[in-house]
């Protein structure tokens, strides 16, 4: 029988088994802690406020599989945080092997440090591997987009088609969405993600006062609590805030936000691929793999399932980005209720964008593109996809009003009877003169009219960013 500690991702397959799941989970949050506490019994060994045989035997001690998560989150029901078992149960790990460094846990701490420390730990090694998926991604959507450079597709607006582009255009944008996802991932990790140091209620007052039992009376409180946050800072290889941030959350909101803006950058290219999958449109095809795809109830379906796990990511992590940002609404020096719902949104934000983003890569690494399937459908309104273009080339010569209704009356004969556009206006005694019947099938030719997307994606593909 599975444990029912245990999460399997059984709901959430988008992150089973991926990078991120591991780097988020249970032991890796419990290891996170426990990082922060030994990081900040070295930093104040440091600064000589506490021996440093005891932060030795306190990070020694400091690992995850010495504790029983299930048994700490037991006990965190009646705290309403796991980090005050977690001191308890690492004071006693650390009294057995050396009583006197026990009494250096968690010196003049408060959980919130602790935990808020740990969740930046956490942020700060799972975005790493979001970050190589993506590189992935828009590596695969590089090379496609360069390939497929001049490879004409019918542009859609509103589900119709509106006017030709070109595959290379559709994937050099979807290269754009995840270098911006990454832009934004990279900006929080350069100095977004900070340690938490506030002590009880953010002044700093437990650590002070250890800091001058344990230093002696001459310490500059001013000056040690810049240098403990240097300190703790260089031990963790987070960032130094400006000020604790236990009640001011723009740390968890800017994270929130890049995670929400990656998610939603991979959720459009997956929506794109599933349009482009139907069975009428068969524009591209996901990478095939055995069993992949397959249909409970109908054999003969090959489902797009990278795309629908990218997209359920997209789905999910702007609503949990949202409520994230909420924590914003904080009273007080510490909130009861809002810190503590932060951290499932949190870890689940991560392990969904982490998800997306490997899953990604692999659905870009492997798309198969059908540029004939592409031509086909291009062809299916029968060269009306690039009536602006007639209509363009029509006005200076019979007016814009005219022009365009010439051009639906002409549209119209041509889908009702399944004429050829450029015969119907060749017998349209209006054009008698102006144009030969090959220059009217050249404007009608949609592969002709793409404007400047070739340009355009090799801008895009310019962009190494």
């Amino acid at each position: 029988m599975t444990s029912a500690a245990h999460d399997t991702g059984l709901l959430s397959p988008v992150r089973a088994g991926v990078p991120a799941e591991r780097a988020t989970g249970d032991e890796a949050w419990l290891q996170a802690m426990l990082d922060a506490e030994a990081g900040l019994a070295r930093a104040q060994a440091r600064l000589g406020t506490l021996p440093g045989g005891a932060a030795a035997v306190i990070t020694e001690c400091a690992r995850a599989e010495l504790f029983d998560a299930r048994a700490l989150a037991l006990a965190s029901r009646e705290t309403a945080n796991p980090v005050v078992g977690l001191v308890q149960a690492l004071t006693r790990v650390v009294a057995e092997r050396d009583e006197a460094a026990a009494e250096y846990v968690h010196r003049g701490s408060t959980s919130q440090d602790v935990f808020d420390t740990g969740a930046m730990l956490v942020a700060a090694r799972t975005i790493p591997l979001v970050r190589a998926d993506l590189a992935r991604t828009a590596a695969a959507l590089a090379v496609l987009a360069a390939r497929h450079r001049d490879t004409p597709a019918a542009g859609r607006t509103l589900a119709l088609h509106a006017v030709p582009t070109t595959f290379g255009l559709r994937a050099a944008g979807w290269r754009a969405l995840v270098l911006d996802a990454d832009r934004r991932l990279a900006r929080v990790l350069d100095g977004g993600l900070p340690v938490s140091l506030g002590g009880a209620a953010g002044t700093l007052a437990g650590y002070l006062e250890y800091a001058a039992l344990d230093g002696g009376d001459g310490l500059d409180p001013a000056d040690y609590a810049d240098r403990l946050a240097e300190a703790f800072a260089a031990e963790t290889g987070l960032a130094v805030p400006v000020l604790p941030w236990h009640a001011l959350r723009t740390p968890l909101a800017d994270l929130a936000a890049a995670l929400a803006f990656t998610a939603g950058a991979l959720g459009k290219i997956a929506v794109d691929v599933q349009t482009l999958t139907r069975t009428e449109t068969r524009e591209v095809a996901e990478p095939a793999a055995a069993g992949r795809g397959a249909s409970s109830a109908m054999p003969h379906k090959r489902n797009p399932v990278l795309a629908t796990l990218v997209r359920s990511a997209a789905l999910q992590v702007p609503a949990l980005a949202g409520a994230l940002t909420q924590s914003l609404v904080s009273e007080d020096e510490r909130s009861g209720g809002v810190w503590h719902a932060e951290w499932l949104l949190l870890r689940e934000c991560l392990r969904l964008a982490g998800g997306a983003a490997h899953t990604a890569a692999e659905l870009a690494e492997g798309l198969r593109v059908d540029p004939d399937r592409m031509a086909h459908n291009l062809a299916l309104t029968g060269s009306q996809v690039v009536s602006e273009r007639i209509a363009a080339v029509l006005a200076p010569r019979l007016g814009k009003v005219p022009a365009k209704r010439l051009l639906t009356e002409a549209s119209t004969t041509a889908q009702r009877t399944g004429t050829p556009l450029a015969e119907v206006l060749a017998g349209t005694p209006e054009l008698s003169g102006h144009f030969t019947a090959d220059r009217l099938r050249e404007l009608c030719d949609p592969s002709g009219y793409t404007g400047a997307a070739p340009h355009l994606v090799d801008r895009a593909l310019g962009d190494t960013a």
